[in-house]
């Protein structure tokens, strides 16, 4: 049996409590990043009212109101003004987009705070990123590698030594881990219906138990060989970092990233299962019922996608990212480059959309109950949408929010 390095199964090897039983903006405007030349801003609200589905936990009716602030009319798509105008309904209670580029900037946000007050969403308030996170971690990586501190050929057999069994017989890179081509298979988690989900929501998964797991199954397939997507590639990565650098994976990536790209909003909130600050409540809706998942312990994502974040703060991310302000520039190669394996989309942080017409966008996306969010991008920045959703069963519906909330940015 092959364990993480003890100081972070420290910070995590607690004993789980009982499960419990579940119960029956004004817009925020910053700065173009892109350097797009300010012009007029035009603000338009729509105000009514619409019926929520019947909750026992809510009003029968809560008003809506969208908060469009668009550069220019090429900056506000149809679709996208249409997708907020819907809501509150069956698939988020709450959205806020930011798009941007040469067409100019739109910054749109609807819904509600909560259901049962009714009251404006906010525009600005923290989110849960899930693996958007991985955008975070990637860049550590990176950072490490542009400092020669690893190499991406370096392997998990050199740099974690003792933590894969003997089944895996050919070496697994950094790089095979970054792209998601490592063959190591998923370790435990706290996945199942949605109601063994809820009942558990606040318990604690230790990382070394998920590694642990993982490690146990042996390899699905050699490293290289095929593209399967897995959160445990980017746990393996976290422990890299704590092994390279000697300091927890949290404190790293907020002296490397989230505090140079100004990502003040932006935290890991480790055992915590609240979100600090102002924030929009997340719901998963259950038979009709807006169940209340705003408050969820997270230890089983860990560095896979436990970040909170705000809209704002992603596209700070997205915007550093892209422009090497995060990732020097030989490195950054990596997150634009996709291994040559049939039906492989993942890079190193990002992945590939192919939107037809020669039209290619490179970004991530992240869902946790109650919460969707969402960075992408053309490689020249030319146009950039983030979104953040409190979707009603956000883990489910990734696909379609993106369609609604992200893709039509890019006409």
């Amino acid at each position: 049996m092959h364990h993480a390095p003890s100081h972070h199964r420290d910070r995590h090897a607690r004993t789980a409590p009982s499960p419990r039983t579940p119960p029956r903006r004004p817009a925020c405007r910053t700065a173009a990043p892109f350097g797009a030349a300010l012009c007029a801003v035009t603000t338009l609200t729509l105000l009514g009212t619409a019926a929520l589905p019947a909750a026992a936990n809510a009003p029968a009716a809560a008003p809506r109101s969208v908060s469009v602030h668009a550069q220019s009319p090429a900056a506000a798509p149809v679709a996208l003004r249409a997708a907020l105008a819907g809501l509150p309904d069956d698939e988020a209670t709450a959205a806020v987009v930011l798009a941007g580029g040469r067409d100019g900037r739109f910054e749109g946000s609807a819904g509600v705070r909560d259901i049962r007050s009714g009251r404006e969403a906010l525009a600005d308030g923290r989110i849960r990123a899930g693996s958007v996170t991985k955008v975070v971690n990637a860049s550590v990586v990176l950072q490490l590698a542009a400092e020669d501190r690893l190499s991406l050929d370096s392997t998990v057999q050199e740099l974690l030594p003792g933590l894969l069994t003997d089944a895996f017989t050919h070496p697994v890179t950094v790089r095979n881990l970054l792209n998601h081509t490592s063959g190591i298979q998923a370790g435990a988690g706290l996945n199942g219906p949605w109601e063994e989900q809820y009942a558990h929501r606040f318990d604690r998964l230790p990382v070394a138990e998920v590694v642990r797991t993982a490690v146990a199954k042996g390899p699905a397939f050699a490293p290289g060989e095929r593209q399967q997507y897995l959160n445990i590639n980017y746990t393996l990565l976290a422990l890299i970092v704590e092994k390279v650098t000697g300091r927890p994976f949290e404190a790293e990536a907020t002296r490397r990233v989230l505090g140079p790209l100004g990502m003040r909003a932006s935290y890991f909130p480790g055992d915590e299962v609240g979100i600090r600050g102002a924030h929009n409540r997340g719901y998963q809706l259950v038979d009709g019922v807006h169940v209340d998942v705003t408050r969820w312990r997270m230890t089983d994502r860990w560095a896979a996608g436990d970040l909170v974040s705000s809209p704002a703060d992603l596209e700070r991310l997205l915007v550093g990212v892209f422009t090497g302000a995060a990732v020097p520039r030989t490195q950054l190669e990596e997150m634009f480059t996709v291994p040559d394996i049939d039906g492989a989309t993942m890079s190193a942080g990002l992945e590939r959309f192919d939107l037809g017409d020669g039209k290619v966008v490179w970004g991530k996306s992240g869902a946790r109950p109650g919460y969707n969010a969402g960075i992408a991008a053309t490689r020249d920045l030319s146009r950039t949408v983030v979104y953040g959703v409190t979707g009603t069963t956000a883990k489910e519906s990734g696909g379609p929010v993106a369609a609604r909330f992200g893709i039509p940015a890019f006409g």
